[in-house]
């Protein structure tokens, strides 16, 4: 964290040098001791520092300036850091106005100069002033701030994203925090492109795409090297999998993940029916494990970064980014998972973002407390996420379509006996009403017909899923329902799949073009489980190792 700021302000340059000396001597250690010969110039610093987010312990200002007097500086200054400790330096002709200013700006002492000897008539005084200031100040966060809206999509993408890669960051509604309010509107683009970002070291995002925002965290977002062994597009657990065990043996490893890593799984509160952790453990911090894990084998992971394209010459396979980089490799593993079907009826698309959630219940649940949210899915992920927003939400209605929620027992099990959820069964829903934001929802049971408009907060919509397989959908043969196809599946009459080159059959897990592979959600015959991924990822890198074997 940044020291505190002791600001010292006086127009004269010899008086304000030989204050500017005295304070470092004493208190440069702890403090950072800045000297600006106007009051007018340290307001406007003061509105930089406010930024920052910066701390300001102590003004010491002159009461005779020629622009501002030390009195009308501070009464500024107060509105900005009203926690700061506040001395004047007079003359003996200024001493009545220092003694007015006691009341009107609450001034906590006055100096006669000269201040010399200041181990007598200096330090003393302001080391009273200063402990009493840290005994009762409240040092503010000096990490990543997001100012923004509840209701506004970008902000939500941005919390999303933060969250999702575990960079810690304070969130401010410039609708509720007047303070932050007033931050965004002191920047060039004010409230007109939220969020505004507030990094530590003073610089500011407006309404910033995942790319820049990567960068600007430290993320990376460009290759290390111009051709790797494999390259894994999706950072989702079968891609995390294949990444760990492909770079533990000496392979060199790309994965390109165009939002954050963990997909689906990365984003559930709670897994509980996972291998080896009896009491659970969370997506992302499952997630974070597995990265670490791959990093520190050599893998290299690209974020923010959205492969468009996937082309062949010879035996070398080349995937292009959105932003037109194009990356060599001899071998590709497809693990872009699934994602939720989005809500088809009118004003659906308006609301995402603002009320209407897909799969975001760890992100924006603690902004829900005490207030009505839905549930949209009976499946694993609607009833983890219902869990988790019963610990903040007044209560909880899943709304299942189906006679029976088809998650697991446990979780069933759960929800039923948690006072705050309701299940809905046989419940449909049928339409959203909002303008800028969620408001209502309505709902029909589909056995009587019967509807109901119920007032809304939130709704988090867990339904269904929808194979990531666009990049490849001229590429490799894909299901009706755009599952790629791999292995025994490519086969037709025990024969391999027309325009198959090799005098081998395709590997269990290879692709109609030899040498891309898929693994998890995206493969036709898949099974929608953690475990199910992280196994696919493991067993891709064995068959890639064998295609590798044969180049």
């Amino acid at each position: 964290m940044a020291k505190p700021v002791i600001f010292t302000i006086d127009d004269d340059p010899s008086v304000l040098n030989l204050v500017e000396r005295d304070l470092r001597v004493h208190y440069g250690q702890d403090y950072r001791v800045i000297p600006i010969n106007s009051g007018k110039a340290a307001l406007d610093y003061l509105a930089k520092l406010q930024q920052r987010n910066e701390t300001v312990a102590l003004f010491l200002v002159d009461q005779r300036m020629p622009e501002m007097s030390g009195t009308e500086f501070l009464m500024e200054a107060i509105k900005t850091y009203p926690q700061a400790r506040r001395v004047l330096l007079t003359a003996y002709a200024d001493s009545q106005a220092a003694i007015d200013s006691i009341n009107e700006v609450g001034l906590n002492y006055y100096l006669m100069k000269p201040w010399h000897p200041p181990e007598e008539k200096l330090y003393p005084i302001l080391d009273e002033l200063l402990e009493d200031w840290k005994a009762h100040v409240r040092l503010p966060y000096d990490g990543i701030r997001v100012a923004g809206t509840l209701w506004s999509p970008t902000s939500h993408e941005v919390k999303d994203f933060l969250t999702r890669h575990q960079i810690p960051y304070q969130w401010l509604d410039v609708e509720k925090d007047s303070g932050a309010r007033q931050w965004v509107e002191g920047t060039p683009t004010g409230l007109a492109k939220l969020p505004v970002i507030f990094f530590p070291d003073g610089n500011i995002l407006a309404e910033p795409n995942l790319k820049e925002l990567a960068e600007k965290v430290g993320l990376q977002t460009r290759a290390g090297l111009p051709f790797y062994d494999l390259v894994i597009i999706g950072s989702g657990p079968a891609g995390l999998a294949a990444a760990v065990y492909a770079s533990s043996e000496g392979l060199h490893c790309l994965v390109i993940e165009k939002a954050a890593p963990g997909g689906q799984a990365g984003s559930s509160p709670k897994i509980e029916n996972y291998l080896g952790f009896p009491a659970g453990i969370s997506g992302d911090d499952l997630t974070r494990r597995a990265v670490s894990q791959a990093k520190r084998f050599g893998a290299e992971i690209l974020s923010a970064q959205e492969a468009k394209r996937i082309s062949v010459k010879d035996s070398y396979r080349i995937v292009q980014l959105a932003d037109g980089t194009e990356i060599s490799c001899q071998s590709i593993l497809i693990a872009t998972g699934a994602s939720f079907h989005t809500l088809t009826m009118p004003g659906a698309a308006q609301l995402t973002g603002a009320g209407i959630y897909y799969g975001a219940a760890y992100t924006e649940a603690m902004h829900y407390k005490d207030q009505d949210v839905f549930v949209v899915g009976g499946a694993n992920s609607a009833g983890q996420g219902a869990m988790y927003l019963s610990q903040f939400a007044k209560k909880v209605t899943v709304l299942i379509r189906g006679r029976q929620p088809t998650a697991s027992k446990y979780l069933v099990d759960a929800m039923q006996n948690n006072p705050k959820i309701e299940l809905r069964l046989n419940t449909d829903l049928v339409e959203v009403i909002g303008k800028n934001t969620l408001e209502k929802i309505v709902i029909k049971n589909t056995e009587s017909g019967e509807s109901q408009t119920l007032n809304a907060s939130a709704l988090f919509v867990f339904i269904g899923v929808q194979p990531q397989s666009q990049l490849v959908a001229d590429l490799v043969l894909r299901s009706g329902k755009g599952y790629i196809l791999t292995g025994p599946d490519l086969m037709v009459d025990k024969k391999p799949p027309q325009g198959w080159t090799l005098e081998r059959d395709p590997f269990l897990l290879e692709t109609s073009v030899p040498g891309i592979f898929a693994a998890g959600d995206v493969r036709f015959g898949t099974n929608h489980r953690v475990a199910s991924a992280v196994g696919e990822g493991a067993i891709a890198h064995a068959l890639i190792k064998e295609y590798l074997k044969t180049l």
